[in-house]
């Protein structure tokens, strides 16, 4: 954690040679339709342009090609790299029409008063969106967001040195089991390294108790005093699919092209719980093109943009059509679990927002690393 980065981006653009691959099957196979066509429909947004602030190359390949097309709007992406880069543009007045923060930065916006409620006779979508990444606690009621990519945080791990029986026994204690020492990744994220501690701890990971906060601090001290691990962050995906270590803390979207490029990869969930997150779409208050903000959630979220997407960037949307299909017996992550959050367990948890927490976080994290780096 360079810089201010509490959910780092998650693998944005992890296509590479597997995404291209699955896209050009997919385009063979006529998976890939392309919205309305030049020719058989009016434009009703011609001569408009659509802003969005979004993660850097977090879209799929036809998804702006084919609603440019469908709509004949022109979109403009602007890439930020944390939430926190996002939200100083925000503050500071810069105005876009769409934005795609994290659950937690969502719910800062709203009780600052910076997002449009939502106007739901307007949205198309909803109905199509798995219940597990709706209503949740950042944002009761979908009042304000519309999800665009959901995962957890969970352990991929080599199969061929870590059992699973292994894993369920200790859950994130695992990476404190001085057997893996030097085999073991972190990911360079404050938030979800102290989830980690806290959930192998018991506690919430949205705790505001010092004394809980201290040991989970005093938890991570002891790894990386102990277990010399590396602290990345997306160049994790690559390493793990290429085996280099025994287990690393990932999101699930890249543990899902890990083992979509190596078979001997495996994704793990305590049962203590772990970081359910959402990346969103929401309306900001000084939008100029609102119709067509609706427009492009209502397209993103249904079954040609959730489709591309998911095959371009290897994240899951939550449109349900596109889950099952991808995940079933001949799908392109089929047998992959990273690819459907878990959405039963009561132990996970969504990240929220607290100020003060967040500090607090912030300045143990940089003692953490500090420790990481006297300790080479």
């Amino acid at each position: 954690m360079k810089q201010e980065r509490e959910l780092p981006a998650k693998s944005r653009g992890r296509k590479g040679a597997f995404g291209a691959a699955l896209l050009m099957a997919a385009a063979a196979g006529g998976l890939l339709l392309t919205g309305c066509g030049s020719a058989s429909a009016d434009k009703p947004y011609a001569g408009q342009t659509l802003y969005i602030y979004n993660w850097g190359e977090y879209t799929g390949d036809n998804l702006i090609p084919d609603f440019e097309d469908m709509t004949g709007a022109k979109v403009v992406i602007d890439s930020f790299d944390s939430n926190e880069q996002m939200y100083i543009k925000v503050a500071n007045g810069d105005s876009y029409d769409l934005l795609v923060p994290s659950d937690y930065m969502i719910e800062r916006l709203i009780k600052e008063d910076r997002l449009q409620k939502l106007d739901h006779s307007k949205l198309t979508c909803m109905d199509l969106l798995d219940d597990g990444a709706k209503d949740l606690a950042y944002d009761p009621g979908n009042e304000y967001s519309v999800p665009y990519f959901w995962g957890t945080v969970g352990i991929v791990y080599d199969k061929n040195k870590v059992s699973e029986e292994e894993l369920a026994e200790k859950g994130f204690n695992i990476f404190l089991d001085e057997k893996y020492k030097g085999d073991i990744y972190l990911y360079d994220s404050e938030r979800d390294s102290f989830m980690m501690a806290l959930k192998a701890l018991g506690y919430s990971m949205n705790t505001k108790d010092e004394a809980e906060l201290q040991e989970a601090y005093e938890w991570l001290l002891q790894c990386v005093e102990t277990m010399e691990p590396e602290i990345v962050l997306d160049e994790i995906i690559d390493n793990m699919a290429q085996g280099r270590k025994a287990l690393g803390l990932v999101y699930s979207g890249d543990a899902t092209y890990v083992m979509a490029e190596n078979e001997d990869m495996g994704y793990f969930m305590p049962e203590t719980g772990t970081n359910l997150w959402t990346d969103a779409m929401v309306i900001p208050k000084n939008a100029e093109h609102v119709d067509l903000a609706y427009e492009f959630i209502n397209y993103t979220s249904g079954y040609d943009g959730a489709l591309d997407n998911a095959l371009g960037i290897g994240y899951t949307p939550p449109n349900i059509e596109v889950m099952e299909e991808l995940s079933a017996e001949g799908g392109e992550y089929e047998g992959i679990n990273a690819f459907i959050p878990r959405s039963d367990n009561p132990n996970d948890e969504v990240f929220t927002y607290d100020e003060e927490t967040r500090k607090v976080i912030a300045d143990l994290w940089s003692k953490v690393k500090l420790a990481a780096a006297n300790a080479e």
